[in-house]
C-alpha cells in the first residue's frame, strides 16, 4: 500500500514548496525508499499550457506529453521517478471530470456538490497519480498542494486530503507544512507570528501538521522554534529551519541534518537503510569550487521572469558542475537588441536563444544568431530557437531574401518555417491542426525515438539515435531543405515517418546546433545532459584557447 506525505504552503506563495518537496524525496529515496510525486494545482486552467509566462513561469513536459507545472522539473531533477500526466492536476481537470460524468448520468441524477463529489474525484486523482509512476508500484507518494492555507481555491484540496487521512489510518500519511518566517529590518528580528497564523489556518480546516518547515533568510535559532512548537502544538524537533542558499541543491543535506526524514519514517512505519547523500555532497562541492568561468547569453522576451527558463537555468548549472566551470547567465531582452543594436552581446562566450511564442522580438532573436554565426561564437537554439537560426541562415546564406516562419509573415514569400497540418502523435495517432485549431493541447509534445545521422556533431554527442520531449506548433518546411542543405546547413537528425527536422548545425563553426526539442527537460545534476555539457566544453575550448 503506497503512503502518502501531503505538503502545504502557508503565509506566502512561492516559498519553495516544490523544491523542498524534491529534496526529501531526494532523501528518501537514497535511504532505498520507492518515491513518486504529485502536484496539485488549484487554478481552473485545465493545464498550464496556454497560460503566460510571465504568471506561471516554465511549462514543463513530461515523457508522455502533458504540459505541467514547472514543479515537475524539479521532482525528475531530484529523483529518478520520471512524471507522467497522472502526477499534476488542476482544478480545471477535477471539474471538466465531474461535469462530464454528471452528463452522463453517472451521479444517478443526485445534485452534484464540491462535498462529495469534487473532493473524491481528488482522492480519486491522488490514487490514480500515485499508481501510474512509469517506474512501477511506489512506497510513498509526495503530495504537493499549490497555493496558500487560507485561499479560497485550495479549500477543496485540503478538505480531500483530510478525509484522505481519515481513511488511510495514522501510519499511511504525513502532513508537513512550510511557511514563511520574515524578518523586519530594522532589528532584523524574525517574526514568527505568521507561521503561528498559518498553521492555526490549517488547523480549523482540521489538518495538524506533523512537521512545519520555516522558510527564512538565515538559520532559525532554538528561541525561535520552540515558541512556533508551543504555539503550533508540534514538537520542536519538527520545527525545521530551512534557511536561504546559494545552490538548492544544498537543500536535501540542510533537511536531512536535521532529522527530516527520520520523523517521517518513524511515524509511517519505515525502517529503511541510513540516508546516503554523498552524491548531493559532491555536487555542491563541484558547485562551490570551479576552474573557470562562463558567460553565456540567454536571449528571449520573458527575461523579467526568469522561472520562464528554469530548467534551461539548470540545465546550464547541472553542465556547468560536469565541466568543472560556474556558467554565469546574462538575461537579454530581444526588443532591446532590436532597438540598442548588437553591441549588448559582444561580450558574450555563448548564445543561446531558447523557445517561445509570439513575434515580439523576433528579428532581435534573428540578429543575435547571425552575430553568433558570423563570429563564431558558440550558439544554441531549442525549438524557436531553431527555427529562427533556419530563417536567419535562409535569409543570409541561402539567398531567400525575406525568408521567415509562417507563424509571423503568413504571406512570407519564402515559408522555411511552416505549420505542418498533419502529424503523428507519440502514441502514433494522426493529428490534425490549421491555424484555427486551439491553442491549448494542438501542439507536437512528449519524446520521441529519433534517428540521429552518421558524421554529425549530433551523431558524436548523442550517439546512433536520441530520445527528447517536443513542444512546438510549426516545422521546418520540407519543400526547402534541399536548397538550405545546398547552402551548407546540415541536418542532424529527423523523424523517420514525416522527415521532419529535429537538429540543425554547421561545419564551418566551433559550435552551432539547433534542436527542435527541448534538452532542458531531460538534464539532472547528477548526469548532466551531452548536448549541454558539449555545447560549455565548446565554450572553454574558445575561450581559454584565445587566450593563450
Amino acid at each position: 500500500m503506497i503512503k502518502y506525505i501531503f505538503i502545504t504552503g502557508g503565509v506566502v506563495s512561492s516559498l519553495g514548496k516544490g523544491v523542498t518537496a524534491a529534496s526529501l524525496a531526494a532523501i528518501l529515496e537514497s535511504r532505498g525508499l520507492r518515491v513518486t510525486m504529485l502536484k496539485l494545482d488549484p487554478y481552473i486552467n485545465v493545464d498550464p499550457g496556454t497560460m503566460s509566462p510571465f504568471q506561471h513561469g516554465e511549462v514543463f513536459v513530461t515523457e508522455d506529453g502533458a504540459e505541467t507545472d514547472l514543479d515537475l522539473g524539479h521532482y525528475e531533477r531530484f529523483i529518478s521517478t520520471r512524471m507522467t500526466r497522472f502526477n499534476n492536476f488542476t482544478t480545471g481537470q477535477i471539474y471538466d471530470s465531474v461535469i462530464k460524468k454528471e452528463r452522463r448520468g453517472d451521479y444517478l441524477g443526485n445534485t452534484v456538490q464540491v462535498i462529495p463529489h469534487i473532493t473524491n474525484e481528488i482522492q480519486d486523482f491522488i490514487v490514480k497519480g500515485a499508481n501510474n509512476s512509469f517506474e512501477g508500484d511506489a512506497d510513498i507518494a509526495i503530495v504537493e498542494i499549490g497555493g496558500t492555507v487560507g485561499d479560497i481555491e485550495s479549500l477543496p484540496f485540503l478538505e480531500a486530503v483530510r478525509q484522505m487521512s481519515l481513511l488511510l489510518g495514522r501510519s499511511n500519511f504525513f502532513f508537513m507544512h512550510l511557511t514563511l518566517v520574515p524578518s523586519v529590518s530594522s532589528s532584523s528580528e524574525l517574526k514568527t507570528k505568521p507561521t503561528q497564523h498559518s498553521v492555526q489556518k490549517l488547523r480549523e480546516i482540521g489538518i495538524f501538521p506533523d512537521v512545519i518547515l520555516c522558510r527564512a533568510s538565515r538559520r532559525i535559532s532554538s528561541e525561535e522554534r520552540s515558541k512556533i512548537s508551543m504555539f503550533s502544538n508540534v514538537p520542536m524537533e519538527s520545527v525545521i529551519s530551512v534557511w536561504n542558499v546559494d545552490s538548492i541543491y544544498k537543500i536535501p543535506s540542510i533537511l536531512q541534518e536535521q532529522g527530516v526524514d527520520d520523523i517521517v519514517c518513524k511515524t509511517m512505519c519505515f525502517n529503511p537503510s541510513p540516508a546516503d547523500l554523498s552524491v548531493w555532497k559532491k555536487l555542491v562541492e563541484r558547485i562551490e569550487n570551479p576552474s573557470c568561468d562562463v558567460d553565456i547569453g540567454i536571449i528571449g522576451k520573458y527575461i523579467d521572469f526568469t522561472e520562464s527558463y528554469k530548467s534551461l537555468i539548470e540545465a546550464l548549472a547541472h553542465a556547468g558542475i560536469h565541466t568543472n566551470s560556474r556558467v554565469n547567465i546574462k538575461y537579454i531582452n530581444s526588443e532591446d537588441i532590436e532597438n540598442k543594436g548588437i553591441d549588448l552581446i559582444k561580450n558574450l562566450d555563448g548564445i543561446i536563444v531558447p523557445g517561445g511564442f509570439g513575434n515580439r522580438g523576433i528579428e532581435g532573436k534573428i540578429m543575435a544568431i547571425n552575430y553568433a554565426r558570423e563570429n563564431k561564437i558558440p550558439f544554441l537554439g531549442i525549438c524557436l530557437g531553431m527555427q529562427l537560426a533556419v530563417v536567419e541562415f535562409a535569409r543570409n546564406v541561402a539567398g531567400l531574401r525575406n525568408a521567415n516562419s509562417t507563424e509571423f509573415d503568413i504571406d512570407t514569400k519564402y515559408p522555411v518555417i511552416a505549420l505542418i497540418n498533419e502529424w503523428k502523435d507519440i502514441s502514433g495517432q494522426i493529428e490534425r491542426r490549421s491555424v484555427d485549431s486551439d491553442k491549448g493541447g494542438t501542439l507536437r509534445k512528449g519524446a520521441q525515438n529519433i534517428s540521429v545521422k552518421n558524421n554529425t556533431r549530433t551523431n558524436g554527442i548523442y550517439g546512433a539515435s536520441l530520445y527528447e520531449r517536443h513542444r512546438h506548433r510549426y516545422e521546418v518546411n520540407n519543400n526547402y531543405l534541399k536548397c538550405l542543405n545546398d547552402a551548407g546547413l546540415i541536418i542532424g537528425a529527423s523523424t523517420s515517418s514525416e522527415n521532419l527536422t529535429e537538429v540543425i548545425e554547421l561545419n564551418d563553426h566551433p559550435w552551432f546546433i539547433g534542436v527542435q526539442f527541448h534538452p532542458e527537460f531531460t538534464s539532472t545534476p547528477r548526469n548532466g545532459h551531452p548536448l549541454f555539457i558539449d555545447y560549455v566544453k565548446a565554450i572553454i575550448n574558445r575561450k581559454f584557447s584565445k587566450s593563450v
